[in-house]
């Protein structure tokens, strides 16, 4: 009788990418949804039409290398390793994001943040340092979580801030134990609360997400907040994804035990946050403004968040303080003509 070898796989883990602007109906986040809709919302659901995850070169030979499978889906990402592939703890996996769709900045919060490249001569080294500013690095090492056992949700940002002084508009922070979202920038910022209670809302991508520089010893004019670029990362990179096989702090962010996959790999998520803005409807004929709503409301592709007709296509206007784009941000509005 022949001999029979069985190689099998085990998802080493997975990224699940969730917009709440294909996601949330209306003005009710997705997470509260019934059951059934929160099913039929994700079956239409395809983070590919928006935005796409490839493995930086030196990833793909790490895969390559334990004869991992990764693939893009229309929630995310997933990879994939023989059942039996001895895994070391120390080996990080690194995903770059990039944006496809042009709207989506439009759609997206926190998408005001610049992300200017920096350019740096390093006399020392003789070599040039360039750097993307505010670009999001989301990590299982310290990624914030929700719920507990079973339950439990592991998200790729980190907890969310604390209100600062130096907020701009549609930074995300949790105040007296609620999910805020800044609809001006400080000072005399106004605020929209997301969700009631923060412990208990999706952890959405924040500010904080961004991670501070150690540019060389005297090397100067580097952001404070960045990423280095490279040959692997391009220029148009969005957020770089850190996947580490082992947390230490956290057993259930580890994607192996005792060197080899876990039997069910963990379930990571991002989450981006859908843009908010007033309504602002206006006569179609001679452009005079009609009314708009008393607060900022989502866009969301189902659902409407007002009573009125919603935006046709989430164009955005940005209202600055006397009428002076070097100041601050007032307000953030959509004009709908009817």
């Amino acid at each position: 009788m022949a001999e029979r070898i069985v190689n099998g796989y085990k998802r080493l883990f997975e990224v699940r990418i969730l917009h709440h602007y294909w996601l949330d109906d209306g003005s009710n986040l997705f997470d509260g949804l019934p059951e059934n809709r929160k099913t039929q919302l994700l079956f239409s659901y395809d983070a590919r039409t928006f935005l796409d995850v490839v493995p930086t070169t030196s990833t793909k030979n790490k895969l390559s290398a334990f004869g991992a499978v990764f693939k893009q889906s229309a929630l995310g990402i997933v990879v994939a390793i023989p059942a039996t592939t001895i895994v070391p703890d120390d080996l990080v996996l690194t995903f770059v994001i990039t944006i496809t769709d042009p709207a989506f900045y439009n759609y997206t919060a926190l998408t005001f943040i610049s992300h200017k490249i920096y350019e740096l001569y390093y006399a020392a080294e003789d070599k040039i340092y360039r750097y993307k500013e505010n670009v999001p690095v989301f990590s299982n090492l310290t990624g914030a979580s929700r719920g507990a056992g079973p339950s439990r949700s592991l998200f790729l940002s980190k907890e969310i801030p604390a209100p600062a002084v130096d907020d701009k508009v549609e930074y995300l922070n949790s105040t007296g134990g609620a999910l805020v979202q800044l609809t001006s920038s400080q000072p005399g910022a106004a605020i929209q609360t997301i969700h009631p209670i923060a412990s208990t809302a999706p952890v959405f991508v924040h500010q904080n997400d961004t991670s501070y520089l150690l540019p060389p010893p005297g090397l100067t004019g580097a952001p404070g907040k960045g990423i280095l670029l490279s040959n692997e990362i391009p220029d148009n990179v969005f957020g770089l994804i850190n996947i580490a096989m082992k947390n230490p702090a956290d057993p259930d962010f580890s994607c192996s035990s005792s060197g080899v996959a876990k039997q069910t790999g963990p379930v990571f998520q991002i989450r981006l946050k859908s843009r908010s803005a007033y309504w602002t409807y206006r006569n179609k004929n001679t452009g005079a403004p009609v009314s708009e709503s008393s607060a900022p409301l989502p866009f969301t592709a189902s659902g409407n968040a007002g009573v009125k007709r919603k935006p046709a296509n989430p164009m955005i206007k940005v209202q600055f303080e006397s009428g002076d784009p070097s100041k601050r941000i007032e307000k953030i509005y959509t004009e709908i003509f009817e």
